[in-house]
């Protein structure tokens, strides 16, 4: 099991099997909301989350990761967003699992959505497509659980392309100069310009022997790795010695990971147009 977060109030939990209702409520409790928040109107169709999770279990989806956003107002926490990563039970087998990202709130701030997920079990990786495939957008009205079931198995479809894509990546070396570049990219997607405080020897770095490989899909797994796990030694800006911490937020984690999918997408786009020339070259 894994835990996300890093404060004493948990609001991120993996499992190693498939997640009870019980274990979703004490880490992502507006999972199982009883009611939509005060602020939604009266079109406004309350289906609980937990209620589509059911719902998916009988169509063979279990859930392993539950995510919460971490909020303020103690009022919206029992309603905010919060994400809930599933398998079917035709993909549970391989180092690269293709997972259902299913992301809600109660509180208005997101409708259902469903996005393309690989789990990488070696370093406990969950990465989130970026670009390849539109996600499904379920608005919080109608038959939501219908729509929501339906659109679970179009993304799951989607999947086997990504399996591809990934096969791609591993095909592809990165020189050392080109692996920093990556990094620096990605650097700059979760911090501002010269307000990083690692750099890009530092997200590179590899937290076990499977990952000390050139090909641009470790590489990539590595940079996710370490900026999404956080615990990598830096300094701040008044160059005291610190640790980066883990992104536990929802948003903020959909969006890094997307980025960090898209650029590895452009990566290996731009890899295979050096090769293409070469080999013109060479014939």
């Amino acid at each position: 099991m894994y835990r996300f977060a890093s404060s004493s109030k948990q609001t991120a939990f993996r499992s190693q099997t498939e997640l009870s209702n019980d274990t979703i409520a004490r880490y992502a409790p507006s999972v199982l909301a009883e009611s939509a928040h005060s602020s939604r109107g009266e079109r406004y169709t309350f289906i609980p989350t937990i209620k589509v999770i059911d719902a998916l279990r009988v169509e063979g989806f279990q859930p392993f990761e539950v995510r919460q956003t971490k909020v303020r107002d103690l009022d919206k926490r029992d309603h905010t967003k919060h994400m809930v990563r599933l398998r079917h039970v035709t993909s549970i087998n391989g180092d690269e699992v293709p997972e259902i990202v299913l992301v809600n709130s109660h509180d208005g701030s997101s409708s259902y959505q469903l996005l393309a997920g690989v789990f990488r079990f070696v370093c406990s990786n969950g990465l989130i497509a970026g670009d390849i495939f539109s996600d499904v957008r379920v608005r919080h009205h109608g038959d939501v659980v219908h729509d929501v079931i339906e659109g679970s198995f179009k993304v799951l479809e989607n999947t086997n392309a990504i399996v591809d894509r990934i096969e791609t990546y591993k095909a592809i070396t990165l020189a050392p100069q080109e692996a920093e570049v990556f990094a620096n990219a990605a650097m700059h997607l979760r911090w501002e310009e010269g307000k990083a405080p690692v750099n890009a020897e530092g997200l590179l770095t590899a937290n076990r022997h499977q990952d000390v490989k050139p090909d641009l899909w470790t590489t990539f797994n590595r940079v996710q790795e370490n900026m999404l796990k956080g615990g990598v030694h830096g300094r701040t800006a008044r160059g005291r010695r610190m640790t980066t911490r883990g992104v536990a937020g929802v948003n903020e984690n959909v969006k890094l990971n997307r980025a960090l999918w898209t650029l590895a997408d452009g990566f290996a786009k731009l890899k295979s147009n050096v090769i293409d020339i070469e080999e013109l070259a060479v014939a």
